[in-house]
């Protein structure tokens, strides 16, 4: 079966890559801009290690104005990534229910943060993973109502407790992923020599 992406609908598209680009961890994003906001997103992507980037497309409010995220993050240029695992799934589903841009997500779905670095907003407390960085560019796609924006690594927090070997900076931890319309954890890892027979 063949699906000619010019003849369908953008929300068809969209649930078909959902579907087929898999797993996906969740970017659980944190601005600051008087009010602290907390929004998970999808369609995020490492970019590239130099320079350490992230890609993550923001779409808009339903009244058509930008996500709180995508505003912070064009008037800061600051925001923290933080890969939330299984146990946070339900604060962090609720955190995407769209609200008022004077009303913080962490107040409102008990969603504590802690403050690592000065120079970034609060992460996520107990997530395994955080990035804090930088607006780097953001990508204009004709006719799109997401917007590509990538972020410029800064810096990267990571739990010791998933750190297995320090030497090698080798990490082991089970990030809540996207797949199509549901959440999953990634399965069991394979090592190469195992997938080589």
């Amino acid at each position: 079966m063949i699906i000619d992406y010019q003849e369908i609908e953008p929300s068809l598209r969209y649930k078909l890559t959902a579907q087929s680009v898999i797993p996906r961890p969740i970017a659980w994003i944190v601005t600051e801009n008087g009010v602290v906001n907390v929004a998970p997103f999808s369609y995020f992507t490492p970019l590239s290690s130099n320079p350490p980037t992230l890609m993550v497309s923001i779409g808009h409010k339903s009244d058509g104005s930008p996500k709180d995220t995508l505003r912070n993050i064009r008037e800061t240029k600051k925001c923290t990534v933080c890969i939330g695992d299984i146990s946070q799934l339900k604060k962090m589903h609720y955190s995407s229910k769209e609200l008022d841009k004077n009303i913080s997500e962490a107040d409102c779905f008990d969603i504590d943060l802690v403050y690592i670095d000065k120079d970034f907003p609060p992460m996520i407390k107990d997530v395994p993973v955080a990035f804090f960085c930088k607006f780097y560019q953001e990508i204009e796609l004709k006719e799109s109502k997401t917007i590509p924006v990538i972020l410029e690594i800064k810096k990267e927090y990571i739990d010791k407790g998933i750190v297995t070997d320090k030497e090698k900076f080798h990490i082991d931890f089970t990030p809540i992923a996207r797949i199509g319309a549901h959440y999953s954890t990634l399965g069991r890892k394979i090592a190469a020599p195992e997938i080589m027979g």
